[in-house]
């Protein structure tokens, strides 16, 4: 109860913070003085709330996202951008945006899914070819194939002169979120729900295939539901506001080491951290360099690459 108290009032803290902090003056006095803001609450309604619900919203997703690739992949050091799987979707959009420039945003994230799933595939695929599965190659098998794909977008946006909409793909920056602009999102938390629902048959999923079976439960169709989940909250994130680097990596990692292995009892905790560190992140950004902001996925990038290497180099991490 006190972790659940704690973890309420920081995410309500940053929350607030997000909604005060910016180049526009959108402050208390500002809001409810006898005669309120005119351009305050405009700012209010269509930037700074918009930009709370859409930094809360990719937060949760990609952190919960980030704890199924790990169970699935049986490995601690997988997520969507060490998996391949944000640059296939990358790779997608950019196709879409060559082939059909006057697709709908829902076509888009349609084939940047398509994309998105069947980069993470290949990847399971490489993965049940190495004979040495150790849990160090496993990313690193990862961040080579997505270092491949990314190559591949890099060349083709370059070719085509759309270096940098890709740049914007693949930077996480929610300066950009207005209201109209970021209501796909909602559709993560749906996901996100039904992740939860399933968590059961993803921790069963996370003992292996054998234990798996020996269970009664159909192991493809678990690792297929979980592909389908990654997928489509990796490309509506990516179609959205850009790619959070290693969110899906730390949190779930953080959270295990305090909740275990259960993933009923870590995803609502999961949730609450992702979205209260891209928070952070975010709120951070936007303080460095006021009135100017620094994207919040460049931050979660420096501060995730450090907590990676500190979970790479911890003695007696848990992993595989």
């Amino acid at each position: 109860m006190k972790r659940a108290f704690a973890a309420a009032t920081a995410l309500l803290v940053l929350a607030v913070a997000s909604l005060l902090i910016g180049a526009s003056d959108v402050s208390w006095r500002a809001l409810f003085a006898p005669e309120p803001d005119e351009r305050a609450l405009q700012v209010l309604v269509i930037s700074r709330l918009p930009r709370l619900f859409a930094v809360m919203l990719a937060g949760t997703a990609l952190g919960v996202a980030g704890l199924i690739m790990q169970m699935i992949a049986r490995n601690r050091f997988v997520e969507p951008t060490t998996a391949g799987t944000a640059e296939s979707a990358s790779l997608g959009l950019l196709t879409a945006t060559l082939l059909a420039p006057g697709l709908p945003v829902l076509g888009k994230m349609l084939v940047a899914t398509a994309f998105a799933l069947a980069g993470t595939a290949l990847f399971l695929m490489v993965l049940r070819r190495l004979p040495l599965r150790s849990a160090l190659i496993v990313p690193v098998v990862g961040l080579i194939l997505g270092g491949i794909i990314d190559s591949t977008t890099t060349f083709f946006a370059y070719r085509y002169d759309l270096l940098q909409t890709v740049n914007a793909w693949t930077t996480g920056d929610f300066s950009t979120v207005l209201r109209g602009r970021y209501e796909l999102l909602w559709v993560t938390l749906g996901l996100t729900c039904a992740a939860y629902a399933a968590a059961d048959r993803f921790t069963v999923a996370g003992m292996g295939e054998t234990f798996t079976t020996n269970l009664g439960l159909n192991y493809p169709r678990i690792v297929a539901l979980g592909l389908v989940l990654v997928a489509l909250v990796t490309a509506m994130v990516v179609v959205t506001v850009g790619m959070i680097p290693f969110l899906g990596l730390i949190v779930p990692n953080l959270v295990s080491m305090v909740m275990g292995d259960n993933a009923r009892r870590s995803i609502p905790w999961v949730a609450v951290s992702g979205a209260a560190f891209v928070l952070l992140c975010d709120v951070v950004g936007r303080v460095v360099r006021h009135p100017y902001e620094i994207p919040g996925g460049t931050i979660a990038g420096v501060i995730g690459s450090v907590l990676f290497l500190y979970l790479l180099l911890k003695r007696g991490a848990r992993v595989g």
